[in-house]
């Protein structure tokens, strides 16, 4: 399940990010400074979520606070957007793996991102996933996954992944939810299942439950 901020207008996009082209399309972002979340913000982070997710904010609390060793092993990225010396928002990438028929396929994940309502809708969660992107293409990193509103996801270049050919790791996740970024260093090969890390397993963060069921 990824936790995405309120839905944004629908933009264009292209569909291979590239170098020779803008990768976003333009937009009004709130005045916050964006950078790599440091163990002293480990608190104020946890509050952000806290203060962002209903229902789910203990688990995706608890969920940040697992994904942080990929991190700090240099596979994934941690993020927070600061204003006033205030943390107001975080995004965490973290890698997953894609079954391809050739090999398996180093991937990122995009979730959670969360936003303190007090400062969503003003561009804090756009500026958060635009550098993380950023940094991700200048890892090489082939494809980032998400769950979430294409309404929203699309103004970052993300479309259907299952349009693409790829395949969702849980029947439970929402064919419309289930998008793919292919940034510059994609290659055709690439396309096969997506497993997720195990974290999301074990706080149960991947698609829907049915409680009828």
């Amino acid at each position: 399940m990824n936790f995405e901020p309120p839905l944004g207008q629908r933009a264009g996009m292209s569909p291979v990010a590239s170098h020779d082209a803008p990768l976003f399309a333009p937009t009004m972002l709130a005045q916050v400074d964006v950078r790599a979340e440091a163990m002293s913000d480990w608190s104020a982070v946890r509050a952000v979520h806290l203060a962002a997710f209903g229902a789910h904010r203990q688990v995706v609390g608890n969920l940040v606070d697992d994904l942080r060793d990929a991190v700090a092993r240099g596979e994934g990225l941690s993020l927070v957007a600061e204003e006033r010396e205030q943390i107001v928002g975080h995004v965490l990438f973290s890698p997953s793996l894609l079954d391809a028929p050739k090999r398996l396929v180093p991937v990122q994940v995009l979730s959670p991102i969360g936003v303190v309502p007090a400062c969503q809708k003003q561009g804090v969660g756009t500026a958060l996933i635009r550098r993380g992107l950023e940094l991700l293409i200048g890892r090489n990193v082939p494809l980032v996954f998400l769950e979430g509103p294409p309404a929203y996801y699309s103004r970052f270049g993300f479309q259907s992944a299952a349009d693409l050919g790829f395949r969702k790791p849980s029947l439970r996740i929402p064919d419309a939810a289930f998008q793919v970024l292919r940034l510059p260093t994609y290659e055709p090969w690439m396309t096969g299942t997506l497993v997720y890390t195990e974290a999301f397993w074990r706080h149960d963060l991947v698609g829907r439950r049915d409680p009828k069921a």
